[in-house]
C-alpha cells in the first residue's frame, strides 16, 4: 500500500455502476450524456448551454448576497461563462474529507476549462435543504496517537428542519481543541474552527465560513438554496415538475428497469406514488405523497395546482434536485461522489422530459492520506491495501506473521508440507488396503492438517505479544487508514490532517488532483 494510485474495484462496497463509469464508460453510456474523460465533452456542454440573461443577471445579485465581491462573480455576470458545480450537505466542522476533494476537483476542472478558452467558475451548492440531521450532526477525529474521537451536536428543533438554519447554541470546539491538542497545528486549527462555529450560529453559515477559510484561494461561490433569492429563480421549473410529475415518475420507473436490466441497481426507489418534492411550511420540510394530481401529507390533502402555486416553498428530492441546480446555474460540469453520480444515471431522464441540458459528470478525486510513520511501518510490515478491509483483528494477525523469525517460519511450513505429502500418500495406500480405513485416514488428515495450521496462527500471535510495539503499530495505522471500518476519506474530516501538517497540506493534496485518473489516491504527506 505504498503512495500511489489503487484502482477503484480494489476498495469495499464500489458498485458495478460506479466501476464501469470510470473504468468502461461505453457501458453506462445510454445513462450519461458525456463522457468525462473526452476533453471535448464540455465544449460540445458548453455549446448546448442556453443560460438566458435575465435568468443569469437575478443568479448573480443572488450569489452577491451570500458572497464577498469577487473576480468570479464578475466574470460570471458575463454572457458564455459556465459553472463547474459540486456540493455537499453541511456536515459538522466541514464533514468528511471527501467535501474537500470534491472542492479541489472541481476548482482543478474550472482551471483547465479557462485554460481551454471556457470561461468557467467554481460554485460550491451548499445542501442546507436537507432534513436529516442525523447525518450531518457529527464529525470524527483523530489524536496525536491516532485513536479516533466522535463529536456530535444536538438538534434545538424537532425533526424535519432544513438542517441549515438550525441554530446550534454550543458546538463541541472545546473537545475539538482537547482532541487536536496533541498536534503541532492543533491549536491554530481549532481556533479557525471557533472562529467559524461560533454559540448560536446557523450549521449552513458555519460551514460555509469554515470552508472559507480552508481553501481561501480557490475562488469557490458559495450557495444557500434556502435563500428566498433562489427559491424565487427556482420556482418556473418546479411548477412545470408539479406539472408533468405524473410522466416524470413514468419516466423514472422505465429507467429504473433499465439500470436492473444492464446488471446495475437503481440508487433511489421510484414507486408509483413517489412524490419528487418535499414541501416547506411552519419551518419543515414535508414528505408529500402523490395520488394522481393530489398530494397527501398525513391528513393534510393538497392539489397539484395549489402545490404549483407555492412553487417557492417546494423543496425537490434526490434526483429532482440536481435538474433544480442546473436550471439555476449555467452547469457545464457536476463533480460528486459514487452514489451522488448514480443518482443522476436515474436524473437523466428528468433532465430530458423537462428539457434542461445535463451537463458533464465527473467523479471527485479521492484520497487516502498518510503520514512518514505510516509509510514506513506499511513498507516494515510489506502490507497491501487489503489488508485492512478485514478490520483490526485481521491486519494484527497479518503484521504477527512478518513477526515470526523467517527460520521458524520455514520449518513450519516445511512440516506442514511434509505431513500433506506424508498423510496423502497414507491415506492412498489404507484406501488400497480397505475403504473404511481410507475414510478414517481422511478425516484424520484434516484434523493433523487443522492442528498445525493452529500452531502457525498461534506462533504469529505469541511473536506479536513479545512485541507490544508492533500492536500499537497496527492499531495506529488501522484508525488512520480505515477508521471504524471506513475508508478514511468517508469518516474523518481534514481537520486532524491539517493540525498534524499545517494548513499547507490542502496545497498539497490539490497539486495531486488528477482529472484524467479515476483511481484513488495513496498520498504522503
Amino acid at each position: 500500500m505504498k503512495p500511489g494510485c489503487l484502482r477503484q474495484t480494489e476498495l469495499p462496497n464500489t458498485s458495478p455502476l460506479f466501476a464501469d463509469l470510470v473504468y468502461h464508460f461505453d457501458r453506462v453510456a445510454p445513462f450519461y450524456e458525456y463522457c468525462h474523460l473526452d476533453k471535448a465533452s464540455y465544449a460540445r456542454a458548453a455549446a448546448k448551454l442556453q443560460f438566458p440573461d435575465s435568468r443569469r443577471h437575478a443568479l448573480v445579485a443572488a450569489l452577491r448576497e451570500q458572497n464577498a465581491p469577487s473576480g468570479e462573480l464578475d466574470r460570471l455576470a458575463q454572457p458564455g461563462t459556465v459553472a463547474v458545480v459540486t456540493g455537499q450537505q453541511v456536515g459538522l466542522f466541514s464533514g468528511p474529507c471527501y467535501t474537500i476533494y470534491k472542492a479541489l476537483t472541481a476548482a482543478r476542472l474550472t482551471e483547465q476549462l479557462n485554460a481551454q478558452g471556457i470561461p468557467a467558475v467554481t460554485i460550491f451548492w451548499l445542501a442546507t435543504e436537507d432534513h436529516d440531521f442525523d447525518e450531518i450532526n457529527h464529525a470524527w477525529v483523530f489524536d496525536a496517537a491516532k485513536q479516533p474521537h466522535g463529536l456530535c451536536v444536538d438538534s434545538p428543533v424537532g425533526d424535519h428542519t432544513p438542517v441549515g438554519g438550525i441554530q446550534v447554541p454550543q458546538y463541541p470546539v472545546e473537545q475539538l481543541r482537547a482532541a487536536l491538542s496533541g498536534h503541532p497545528f492543533g491549536g491554530e486549527i481549532a481556533a479557525m474552527v471557533e472562529q467559524s462555529y461560533q454559540p448560536g450560529q446557523t450549521l449552513g453559515r458555519a460551514f460555509a465560513d469554515l470552508l472559507k477559510l480552508l481553501l481561501p484561494n480557490l475562488g469557490l461561490l458559495f450557495l444557500d438554496p434556502m435563500a428566498p433569492p433562489v427559491r424565487s429563480l427556482a420556482a418556473p421549473l418546479m411548477r412545470e415538475a408539479v406539472s408533468g410529475a405524473g410522466l416524470l415518475t413514468e419516466k423514472l420507473l422505465e429507467r429504473n428497469l433499465q439500470l436492473e436490466q444492464a446488471g446495475y441497481h437503481a440508487q433511489v426507489h421510484v414507486e408509483a406514488r413517489t412524490s419528487l418534492f418535499f414541501l416547506l411550511e411552519n419551518g419543515t420540510r414535508q414528505t408529500l405523497r402523490r395520488d394522481g394530481d393530489v398530494y397527501a401529507n398525513g391528513k393534510k390533502r393538497y392539489a397539484a395546482a395549489e402545490l404549483a402555486a407555492r412553487a417557492e416553498h417546494l423543496s425537490p428530492n434526490a434526483l429532482l434536485r440536481p435538474v433544480v441546480q442546473d436550471y439555476l446555474l449555467p452547469t457545464v460540469a457536476q463533480i460528486g461522489g459514487p452514489a451522488e453520480l448514480a443518482y443522476l444515471a436515474q436524473s437523466q431522464v428528468i433532465y430530458h422530459t423537462l428539457g434542461q441540458p445535463a451537463p458533464v459528470v465527473l467523479p471527485r478525486n479521492g484520497f487516502t492520506l498518510l503520514d512518514a510513520r505510516a509509510v514506513k511501518l506499511i513498507e516494515r510490515y510489506l502490507l497491501a491495501h487489503h489488508d485492512f478491509f478485514g478490520g483490526l483483528d485481521g491486519l494484527r494477525s497479518r503484521i504477527s506473521e512478518s513477526l515470526v523469525p523467517p527460520s521458524l517460519k520455514e520449518k513450519l511450513t516445511s512440516a506442514h508440507r511434509q505431513a500433506e505429502q506424508l498423510l496423502d500418500s497414507l491415506q492412498g495406500e489404507l484406501t488400497g488396503f480397505d475403504a473404511t480405513l481410507g475414510q478414517a485416514a481422511r478425516k484424520s488428515r484434516a484434523k493433523i492438517l487443522y492442528q498445525l495450521s493452529k500452531i502457525e496462527a498461534k506462533t504469529a500471535r505469541q511473536s506479536i505479544r513479545r512485541d507490544q510495539r508492533a500492536g500499537a503499530e497496527a492499531d495506529y495505522l488501522f484508525h488512520l487508514i480505515y477508521p471504524n471500518k471506513h475508508l478514511q476519506e468517508r469518516l474523518y474530516t481534514i481537520l486532524p490532517f491539517l493540525a498534524q501538517h499545517g494548513p499547507g497540506v490542502i496545497d498539497t493534496i490539490r497539486e495531486s488532483v488528477h482529472l484524467d485518473c479515476p483511481d484513488h489516491i495513496i498520498l504522503g504527506l
